[in-house]
């Protein structure tokens, strides 16, 4: 098992050095730094004395070495744009957006398991019939489309919720949330339903198919034989055999939620990290969009080794298949 664990984590080097290489070669091919942070009145020596500072004039082995070594310690540099620690950018972001994710990921779980479960009970039925032909619509339609129509209905038509922002927020100690205020979880509720749908379609999809199964097994035939109830047969015995696949997708796609949250947030003006993102490839902020592709790939990475790993906890025939 241990050489299971050393392995997976040294895989997971590897993919953070290749991204790493990925983030370095941004700096080298968008332009010279120096000039992008510099103005016109900048002095010839000014300019040579800030390329000696930020270690421009060594070989590009050297700074590759270095720019891994200062990721590593979370120290990406300053911003271009905002002249500000790029980490201290992000963490201020980074609250909204997990907020975001997670919000999103809640209402994917307490929307997609029960239509799962009535999709495979009651298959054949017009309504299942027709929440199929909707999870194919949910799975199709791109998520900037669906934020447009709920601004476009529920904020300009109805007028029921704020169609931008964040609302008032809350700082408990270096964390802020709009879960503590009224507009706060207002804002919150469209770009959370925007996020969430194609994640309800694929949780629904896979419940049904894995409640499909399970139903065709003879314990549940056992337990019907023996006049348990259906609801208890079905939300007691089936469903609890249906969740690991569930919680492993859900798992693996938060990191997914949390890359891909920048359109959402992009529609909404959510002061979150793909917001951010988003400022810097406007602004050409090579700092803040290198810190942000190895903070995204860093979490994809986290995540996949530890399901990797539990997955090896519970079935040890996986440790040497690998």
């Amino acid at each position: 098992m241990l050489v299971f664990i050393i392995g997976r984590i040294a895989n997971a080097i590897m993919v953070m050095l290749a991204v790493a290489m990925l983030a370095f070669l941004i700096f080298r091919l968008a332009g010279d730094p120096v000039e992008l942070m510099v103005t016109e009145q900048t002095t010839q020596a000014d300019r040579d004395a800030l390329r000696e500072r930020l270690g421009l004039n060594e070989s590009v082995a050297t700074q590759f070495v270095r720019f891994v070594g200062n990721a590593a310690q979370g120290d990406f540099g300053i911003s271009y744009r905002n002249g500000q620690d790029v980490l201290t950018l992000i963490g201020e972001r980074f609250p909204a957006t997990l907020e975001l994710v997670l919000v999103a990921t809640l209402i994917s779980l307490v929307v997609g398991l029960p239509l799962g479960v009535l999709t495979a009970i009651k298959r054949g039925r017009w309504y299942t019939e027709s929440l199929q032909f909707l999870s194919i619509i949910g799975v199709s339609l791109p998520s900037f489309v669906v934020g447009i129509l709920l601004i476009l209905v529920f904020s300009v038509i109805l007028g029921w919720s704020p169609s931008f922002g964040r609302g008032e927020v809350v700082q408990l100690g270096w964390w802020s949330t709009g879960l503590l205020t009224p507009s706060g979880r207002a804002a919150l509720i469209l770009p959370a339903i925007a996020l969430s749908l194609y994640q309800i379609t694929l949780i629904m999809r896979l419940v049904r198919a894995e409640m499909l199964e399970v139903l065709r097994s003879d314990y549940i035939k056992f337990a019907r034989a023996r006049g348990i109830p259906r609801w208890r047969v079905y939300f007691r015995h089936a469903l609890r055999n249906c969740l690991m696949p569930v919680v492993t997708m859900t798992a693996m796609n938060i990191g997914s939620l949390i890359a891909f949250a920048l359109i959402t947030e992009t529609v909404f003006q959510w002061p979150g990290m793909g917001m951010l993102f988003i400022q810097a490839v406007t602004f050409l902020d090579i700092p803040v969009m290198a810190a942000y592709l190895c903070i995204i790939s860093f979490i994809f990475v986290a995540l996949n080794t530890l399901v990797d790993i539990t997955y090896a906890v519970i079935d040890p025939r996986l440790r040497g298949s690998h």
